[in-house]
């Protein structure tokens, strides 16, 4: 027994040291949310008529071209999520620059079929193209992490048909297993479209999004009215890939219902304020626990110190965003700790006073 609490004892250590390395560690910083450093929160609806249908789909596809634009901000820890069937909630803390956001969300994405030659572009890569040329959201260069320093410029790629030539697309499966996507072809698009694969066997025609390489097929066949793109697909990636050649654009036009922008100074406030009343608290319950049970009450302190410091230890290593909400959880989750410890104290005290030795008080409160 005293060899298995002495191995446990060691562990403990080991974990609280590991987390006041985190803790003091500039590297894990906090995340915070919109509600304690500021931003913008915008909220969008479907603008179309109340009684034209609106299916989940078509929403959770505006979602993800809204988040890939967001996300192209470069802002920390951003959060577009639908809010029932016809709403998209957008929150970007920490936002420098509203009136850029708003305009980026509301654009309409561009879906584009380029020529990129005898060279595979690879996915995620930024180009720019000659169709609809000008500033492009793709501020990092070819092949390196999105970035908001413009570093140098990428090549620029000739548009061979854009989303608008596109009449359907799915992901289908062969015989074999192997996962596929088909896609259809407006009629006015199939003469240009047949001439340029027929010219151009054996070359890539890569699908890019917002200038953002999101597939880059070998053109095996001549295509005229249909054709299908190939490669190391899984079941997912073919879904994906077929969805945003079918909604290169956004399925659903939407509108700005509100906008919310909050200051950073209300931020420091909020948090200025959460940290001197969860210290306050703290401060009362580890003096109440002392001085009311003393020695059991002092190591309920102790341990009350540990549980903290693990939860903010994995809070900033997670990370986690802390939001006004997060924190008064935070804040509950250790008032019920020292309720536990209180209700186990008060059993061991009615034990002791009924004649059991202190070990068995301990055995039976717990």
């Amino acid at each position: 027994m005293v060899r298995r609490d002495f191995i446990w004892l060691v562990v403990i250590i080991i974990v609280v040291a590991a987390a006041l390395w985190v803790v003091q560690n500039p590297s894990f910083p906090i995340m915070r949310g919109l509600d304690l450093q500021g931003g913008l929160q915008v909220l969008l609806a479907a603008d179309v008529p109340a009684d034209q249908a609106i299916t989940a789909d078509q929403m959770d596809t505006a979602r993800q071209i809204i988040d890939r634009r967001v996300n192209a901000l470069g802002v920390t820890e951003p959060l577009v999520q639908t809010e029932g069937d016809r709403r998209i909630l957008v929150e970007l803390p920490g936002i420098d620059n509203p009136e850029e956001a708003i305009a980026l969300i509301q654009e309409t994405a561009l879906l584009e079929f380029v020529d990129s030659g005898s060279t595979p572009l690879p996915e995620g890569m930024c180009i720019r193209t000659t169709h609809d040329e000008g500033p492009s959201r793709c501020e990092f260069a070819p092949g390196e992490p999105v970035t908001n320093e413009v570093a140098n410029p990428p090549p620029t790629f000739e548009t061979v048909l854009t989303g608008a030539s596109l009449r359907q697309a799915d992901a289908q499966r062969t015989d074999f297993g192997e996962f596929f996507v088909s896609f259809a072809l407006q009629p006015e698009a199939s003469g240009l479209f047949e001439e340029y694969t027929r010219e151009n066997q054996g070359q890539f025609l890569t699908i890019v999004l917002d200038k953002e390489v999101i597939s880059s097929p070998r053109i095996s066949a001549v295509i005229q009215d249909a054709g299908t793109i190939t490669g190391n697909f899984d079941l997912e990636e073919a879904q994906r890939l077929a969805l945003q050649l079918r909604f290169g654009s956004l399925p659903v036009p939407l509108k700005i219902e509100s906008t919310r922008q909050i200051g950073a100074t209300l931020g420091e406030q909020s948090v200025a304020a959460s940290i001197r009343a969860g210290a306050i608290g703290l401060m009362v319950v580890l003096l109440f626990m002392l001085l009311y049970y003393r020695l059991a009450g002092g190591l309920a302190d102790i341990a009350l110190i540990i549980y903290a410091v693990l939860n903010v230890a994995v809070f900033m290593f997670t990370p986690i965003t802390l939001t006004l909400p997060a924190i008064t959880g935070f804040l509950l989750s250790t008032g019920m700790a020292v309720d536990a410890n209180v209700l186990v104290f008060e059993r061991m005290k009615e034990e002791i006073r009924n004649g059991a030795s202190m070990r068995e008080a301990i055995n039976t409160g717990f």
